[in-house]
C-alpha cells in the first residue's frame, strides 16, 4: 500500500499513502443508463461476485430519528491526529509482518518514515503554532490542545522505536540471509574501507563544508530533514575543544555500496573521514542528528495574478520554519544534546532518541534492488477489454470505443497509459479535436500528459488547464509545469481564490460531422503515469452528453466567472457535495423506515466531517446498515450501542495504496447485486478540506453494470473472508488475517491481480 496518508501524496514521498498531512479525496462516479448492462468481470470493476455483503445488523423495528446533533453523545468522535498516527502504525504493521516480501518489509519501513515525517512537518507542526499563537481551539473529542500535542509525540517516539527494532532485529538481519547486507563502518573489510576511502576523496570531501561554532561563528542554521554531524574537536596545541556541524549533502545516496549489495549508511562514511575536514585538530566525538522543521505553506490569495509570486516566496520562508522535532542517536553525549536544543530552541519533549542509522526513508532505494524474489510478484496492468483491439497492437480508436459505451476504469489492474493517457494523446494528435481541457493536482517529471497538453496547443487546438499550484510538497514542480505550459500557448489558470481545486477531470471537444462532441474522463486519481501503477483508482470515460454539459459548465466556472451550480450528474464542493450525501443519507433513513432495502457504503481514504459523521450516526440509530471502507483517518467510532452498533468499518493496505473514494446508496433497489443502487465516485475524501476548501466532484453512476461492479467492490473489501483491520469504538484497529481456523484470508488486492491474469490469459 504505497504512498501517505494523507493528501495524495507526491510519489517521491513513498506510496503508502498514506494520510500524512491529510488524506485523499473523494469523488464518485459516472454515466448514463445506456450501459450495456453486463456484470462486474465485464465492465472493468472487482472482477468478481457483487452479492451483497452480510452485515451484523439486525432489522429490527427503527427508532425514531434525532431531529439534530444535539441528542448525539458528545464523546462520539476520536481524536484526528492520533487516528492518523493509528494509520501509519497499519503501514508499520505490514514491515512487521514476516509473511511481506522482505524488500517490501524495508519499502514499508522506508514509508512510515516518510508519513511520519510529514506528520510533523504539518500536523504537529500546525498544532505547535496554534498553542504558541493562542489560537489553537478545544478539538472535538475535548482534550486540551496541549495534552494533545505531548500524547502525540509520545505515541510517535513509541512508534519510532518499533520502526527502529524492526529494522535492527528483523529487516537487517533477514536480508543479510539473502545476501543483502546494511552495514556499520566497524563491519567493513579493509578492503571495502579502502575503496570507500578512495570514493570519500574523490566525490564526497569536495561538497562537504564544516562549520564552526564559536563566538566568531553563530551556530548554523539546519535546514529541515537534513542529516548533520555534530563534531567536537580538540585544539592538540591549546586543549581547547570546540563544536562544529557537518551536514550531510543531500543528493549522495543514503547507502553506499561497499562491495556488490554490502551498504553502509554514507554519514558513517564522513565520520570515518572527519580528520580530512580538520586538518591538525583531534575528532574526540561526532554524533548523528537529523531536525524536522514545520514546512506548511500559507499563502494569502487576495491577489489571484500574484499568486505564483507569493507562493514562490512562501516557499523559500518554508525552508526556515521553526522545529518540531529532534532525532538523535541513542550515544550521543549529553552536553552536545544540551548544545543542540539549546541552539535550536527546541523542548526535551520534541527530542528522539533512537539506535541508529536515523532517517530510514532511504530504504526505498534498498527496496528497490533487482532481487525479485524478495519483492510482490511483478504485475503490469493490462488495456481494460473495452478498449482492447482484438486483431490489433495498433492502439483503440477511444473515441469510437467511447461512442458505443461508457468505460469504468479500475486502476492499477486496468492501465493508465492504455486509457487515460491515450485518451489525452490521441485528442492532442486527432486533428477533428477542437478543445481539451484538464485539472492538474500532481504529475510527473517529464509527463506524457503535459507533453499531450503542449503539443495540442503547439498543434492550434484550444487548451486549458487548470493547474493546482498549492498541491502540497509539489508546489515547485507544479510551478514548473504552468509556467511551460503557458510557453507553449495553453492558457493556464490557478482556480478559484481560497480553494484548491483536487478535482480529477478532463474535457475533449471533437467536431464529428454537424456537431460538436465532448468526450470526458473523471477520476479518482492524479493523472500521474508513475503513481498510477502503484495507487488504486477508478475512473470513467464517457461520450454521455449530459456528463460533459456538466463538465463544460464546471470548466467555464473554474476559469472565468460563473455562479453556475446546477448539475444533473455531479455533486460539487464546496456548495453541493456535503448537503447532497447527507441527503442521501437521510433518504436510506426514509427507504428503511418505509420497508425498502437501504443501506449506505462509503470507501474513503479518510473520514472526518463531523456533518456527514452525525448523518451516519443517525441512520444507524434508525437501523439502516452503514459500511464505511476507509484507507487513513477515521474519527467516526463504529459499535457504540445506541448510536453506531450499525456501523462497521474496515481499512485495507497492501502493495497497492487504496486511494478510490466511491459512495453507494441502496435507494430503496431490489436487486441484490447493486445494479439498482444510486453510486458515485470521485476524488473527495470525507474532510473539512475537501467539503469546504476544495473544488471536487462526484460523478453519478448511471451504467447498471458498473454500479454492480462498484457495490461488488465494497461488498468484498467489508466481507469478513477479506484480510483486513477492523475499527473498535475505543479508536483501536485490530488485524484480521487468519480466519478461526488459521488459514489466511483473502488478500484482495492479490485477488484482483490473479483474476486480472487470468482474464488476460483466457483473452477476455
Amino acid at each position: 500500500m504505497r504512498g501517505k496518508a494523507d493528501s495524495e501524496a507526491p510519489a517521491s514521498r513513498g506510496a503508502v499513502p498514506g494520510p500524512a498531512s491529510g488524506a485523499p479525496g473523494l469523488d464518485r462516479h459516472a454515466r448514463g443508463a445506456t450501459g450495456d448492462g453486463r456484470g462486474a468481470s465485464d465492465n472493468g470493476g472487482n472482477g468478481g461476485s457483487a452479492v451483497a455483503a452480510p452485515h451484523p445488523a439486525v432489522a429490527v423495528p427503527p427508532p425514531e430519528v434525532p431531529e439534530d446533533e444535539t441528542s448525539l453523545p458528545p464523546d462520539r468522535f476520536l481524536d484526528r491526529e492520533r487516528s492518523w498516527l493509528a494509520f501509519n502504525e497499519r503501514v508499520l504493521e505490514l514491515a512487521e509482518d514476516p509473511t511481506t516480501p522482505l524488500l517490501e518489509r524495508a519499502n514499508f519501513l522506508a514509508i512510515f518514515a516518510s508519513n511520519l515525517d510529514e506528520f510533523f512537518m504539518v500536523r504537529v507542526a500546525g498544532l505547535k503554532r496554534r498553542i504558541d499563537t493562542g489560537v489553537a481551539t478545544l478539538p472535538v473529542t475535548g482534550q486540551l490542545p496541549r495534552d494533545l500535542l505531548r500524547s502525540l509525540r509520545a505515541r510517535s517516539r513509541e512508534l519510532m522505536a518499533r520502526q527502529a527494532a524492526c529494522y535492527q532485529k528483523e529487516v537487517a538481519p533477514r536480508l543479510a540471509e539473502h545476501n543483502i547486507h546494511l552495514l556499520r563502518w566497524p563491519e567493513l573489510t579493509d578492503e571495502e574501507r579502502a575503496g570507500l576511502f578512495a570514493l570519500f576523496r574523490q566525490r564526497i570531501l569536495p561538497i562537504l563544508t564544516p562549520l564552526a561554532v564559536d563566538p566568531a561563528h553563530p551556530f548554523p542554521y539546519i535546514s529541515g530533514l537534513s542529516l548533520n554531524l555534530a563534531v567536537e574537536v580538540r585544539n592538540p596545541a591549546s586543549g581547547n575543544t570546540h563544536f562544529a556541524r557537518v551536514k550531510v549533502p543531500p543528493l549522495l545516496d543514503r547507502f553506499l555500496e561497499a562491495s556488490p549489495q554490502r551498504y553502509v549508511p554514507v554519514e558513517d562514511v564522513i565520520a570515518a573521514h572527519l580528520s580530512a575536514l580538520f586538518p591538525g585538530m583531534e575528532v574526540t566525538a561526532h554524533h548523528v542528528f537529523r531536525v524536522t522543521r514545520n514546512e506548511d505553506v500559507e499563502v494569502e490569495e487576495d491577489d489571484a495574478e500574484n499568486l505564483l509570486q507569493a507562493l514562490e516566496k512562501e516557499l523559500q520562508r518554508r525552508r526556515f520554519g521553526p522545529p518540531v522535532r529532534l532525532e538523535v542517536e541513542e550515544s550521543i553525549d549529553p552536553e552536545i544534546l544540551d548544545l543542540l536544543v539549546r541552539e535550536l530552541s527546541i523542548s526535551r519533549d520534541e527530542v528522539i532518541a533512537l539506535p541508529g542509522p536515523l532517517d530510514l526513508t532511504g530504504l526505498g532505494d534498498i527496496a528497490a534492488l533487482d532481487r525479485q524474489e524478495l519483492k510482490y510478484r511483478k504485475f503490469v496492468g493490462g488495456t481494460h477489454r473495452d478498449l482492447a483491439e482484438v486483431e490489433s497492437a495498433s492502439p483503440p480508436d477511444i473515441f469510437a470505443a467511447l461512442r458505443q459505451r461508457d468505460v469504468l476504469l479500475h486502476h492499477p489492474y486496468d492501465s493508465f497509459s492504455t486509457s487515460v493517457q491515450e485518451f489525452l494523446e490521441q485528442a492532442a494528435a486527432d486533428p477533428d479535436v477542437l478543445a481539451i481541457k484538464q485539472t492538474l493536482y500532481r504529475t510527473s517529471g517529464r509527463s506524457p500528459i503535459v507533453q499531450a497538453l503542449i503539443s495540442a496547443a503547439q498543434s492550434g487546438k484550444q487548451v486549458l488547464v487548470l493547474v493546482e499550484i498549492k498541491a502540497r510538497f509539489d508546489e515547485s514542480a507544479n510551478i514548473t509545469w504552468a509556467r511551460k505550459l503557458e510557453e507553449a500557448g495553453v492558457h493556464v489558470v490557478y482556480g478559484l481564490i481560497g480553494l484548491k481545486t483536487h478535482c480529477k477531470l478532463s474535457l475533449v471537444v471533437r467536431e464529428e460531422g454537424e456537431e460538436l462532441r465532448r468526450y470526458v474522463h473523471v477520476g479518482t486519481g492524479n493523472y500521474h503515469p508513475k503513481t498510477a501503477r502503484l495507487y488504486e483508482d477508478l475512473g470513467v470515460l464517457t461520450a454521455d452528453r449530459v456528463v460533459g454539459s456538466d463538465i463544460g459548465d464546471l470548466f467555464n466556472r473554474l476559469s472565468g466567472y460563473s455562479r453556475h451550480e446546477d448539475y444533473q450528474r455531479l455533486l460539487v464542493a464546496p456548495r453541493t457535495l456535503r448537503d447532497g450525501l447527507v441527503e442521501r443519507i437521510e433518504r436510506e433513513v426514509e427507504h428503511h423506515r418505509a420497508g425498502r432495502p437501504a443501506w449506505v457504503r462509503i470507501k474513503v481514504n479518510s473520514i472526518v466531517d463531523e456533518d456527514v459523521i452525525d448523518a451516519l450516526y443517525r441512520a444507524s440509530q434508525a437501523g439502516v446498515p452503514v459500511d464505511v471502507w476507509v484507507r487513513g483517518i477515521c474519527t467516526l467510532r463504529p459499535g457504540l450501542p445506541g448510536l453506531s452498533e450499525n456501523i462497521r468499518v474496515r481499512s485495507i493496505l497492501g502493495r497497492f495504496l487504496e486511494h478510490s473514494r466511491v459512495y453507494a446508496f441502496a435507494a430503496g433497489g431490489t436487486a441484490p447485486d447493486g445494479a439498482e443502487a444510486e453510486v458515485w465516485l470521485g476524488s473527495a475524501d470525507l474532510m473539512h478540506r475537501n467539503l469546504d476548501r476544495r473544488i471536487e466532484v462526484l460523478l453519478r453512476v448511471a451504467d447498471p453494470g458498473h454500479r454492480r461492479s462498484l457495490v461488488g467492490l465494497l461488498n468484498r473489501g467489508m466481507a469478513d473472508t477479506t484480510a483486513s483491520w477492523h475499527l473498535d469504538a475505543s479508536g483501536a484497529w485490530t488485524r484480521h488475517a487468519e480466519d478461526a481456523e488459521g488459514r489466511p484470508l483473502a488478500n484482495l488486492q492479490e485477488t484482483l491481480i490473479e483474476e486480472r491474469r487470468r482474464r488476460r490469459a483466457n483473452g477476455s
